[in-house]
């Protein structure tokens, strides 16, 4: 009789925890529309309860409210249904059928999906949200015997690197001059807090050891997989099987015409080179931009890119629904002061040493009512900068730790993990039992990180 190895059990504990949250989210955990009009309640019974404010009050700031993301909904659209046709062109698809082809594993399948979700994230979070999603996909459908929700939840994951990464939003904006806060803190380099020391240092370890936790999360040989059923992506024909542009019109022409495409692609990828050259930003508006024009230029023709854009509209009907109640939540926290009492309560029991860890830990829960890291830091920076001015606190990690808390929390935050859902066709009960065992993980490390930090820094 032989004895289960030191690797084994701990591959056996690993495996009865993501079972046991798993199973608690396929029972007990709905849909994420569903998930948002709780959180919406919620909100409004802790302005009651809580903030003792007048109900419609509460309701006034939140349909007030309700249409402050609207914006942001539309880019968030945008690089969903744009990155989809180019994920999709010819060339890009060629290179990652070349890329699947050095995978042969579900388990270094589960690492590549984590790293290329993670260094996207990293680079800029809208396109590591896209990309980590279209190879999870890729990988899924090129090599049996991978657990698709698993490797979906692992390509999501390394989008938390967005909170240590080139996009991170709030060391961003605490760099900029003309900032809202900058009477209050100044200016704060990107030196001081992405780029610092320890946050080079966290970024390495999340990015080490998350594949590695990932990959052993994988369904052993001989356990049950669910791998990707094509029928999920099939499409049906609605009419006749016939081309509707093969008649040889000026119209059809034009339609076809490769020339209007690759004469306004280059005009759009001109202008990114100019905006670059002027010293301009790299914001989600001028991602937007680049993948669209390339997806212009790599598809073809006109009507090659609007067919394909029209598969890529399906993946955003849950963005276009759910955001707004988002956006509402907000407004309900802001208006209500809860986002103050709530930062209070941490900050009451605080020093200037442990500050940035109840930073951490107060982000972490505001984020499940305000996910949006800009707005989140419009909302809980004033109270945590003051709060760090009166105890002595260092400013830089104080910040870092609200940027931290707030992709710590992008884990299980259905708000973000919507893009994956709509490029996976994924329920959220299907993929938020790993995202829970892997944001256990990175909160881990990011509190061991910001407590060092706070004590030896």
């Amino acid at each position: 009789m032989t004895t289960p190895t030191q690797e084994q059990q701990k591959t056996n504990v690993l495996q009865k925890i993501t079972g046991f949250f798993t199973e608690l989210m396929r029972r007990y955990l709905p849909d994420p529309f569903v998930f948002a009009i709780g959180l919406t309640l919620l909100a409004f019974v802790l302005a009651f309860a809580v903030q003792h404010q007048n109900p419609l009050d509460a309701v006034a700031n939140w349909g007030d409210g309700f249409w402050n993301l609207l914006a942001f909904t539309t880019q968030m659209a945008v690089i969903l249904a744009a990155g989809f046709v180019l994920a999709n062109s010819p060339l890009v698809d060629r290179l990652l059928d070349r890329l699947v082809t050095h995978v042969h594993s579900p388990r270094v399948a589960i690492v590549v999906a984590t790293l290329v979700g993670g260094v996207g994230s990293y680079l800029n979070w809208g396109f590591g949200l896209v990309i980590g999603g279209v190879i999870a996909r890729k990988l899924a459908t090129e090599i049996k015997g991978i657990h698709y929700p698993l490797i979906i939840a692992s390509a999501y994951s390394g989008f938390t690197m967005y909170g240590l990464g080139l996009s991170a939003t709030i060391p961003l904006t605490i760099a900029t001059p003309g900032h809202p806060l900058e009477k209050s803190m100044g200016l704060i380099g990107l030196d001081e807090t992405i780029f610092s020391l320890p946050m080079v240092i966290t970024a390495i370890v999340v990015m080490a050891t998350l594949p590695v936790l990932n990959a052993a999360l994988h369904p052993k040989a001989g356990q049950p997989v669910r791998e990707l059923d094509p029928a999920l992506f099939a499409t049906t024909s609605t009419g006749p099987a016939t081309d509707e542009f093969s008649e040889n019109t000026f119209a059809n022409k034009l339609n076809k015409s490769r020339i209007l495409s690759m004469v306004i692609g280059i005009a759009g990828i001109l202008y990114v080179v100019l905006h670059m050259v002027a010293g301009g930003t790299v914001d989600l508006d001028l991602i937007n931009f680049i993948i669209l024009f390339l997806g212009i230029i790599l598809l073809g023709t006109p009507i090659a890119y609007v067919t394909k854009l029209n598969e890529g509209i399906k993946t955003v009907s849950g963005i276009i629904l759910q955001f707004p109640f988002y956006a509402g939540i907000m407004a309900i926290m802001a208006g209500s002061g809860l986002v103050l009492t709530i930062s209070q309560w941490f900050v009451n029991v605080s020093t200037a040493e442990t500050l940035p860890f109840w930073g951490l830990v107060s982000s972490f829960v505001i984020n499940f009512f305000a996910p949006s890291g800009g707005g989140h830091w419009v909302i809980q920076g004033p109270f945590m900068i003051e709060a760090a001015h009166t105890l002595g606190a260092s400013l830089p990690q104080t910040s870092m730790s609200v940027m931290l808390g707030n992709a710590w929390n992008d884990l299980v935050q259905p708000f973000w993990i919507l893009p994956a859902l709509a490029l996976s066709k994924l329920k959220l009960k299907d993929i938020m039992g790993y995202t829970v065992v892997m944001m256990f993980w990175v909160g881990l490390v990011y509190i061991v990180s910001i407590l060092a930090w706070g004590f030896l820094g």
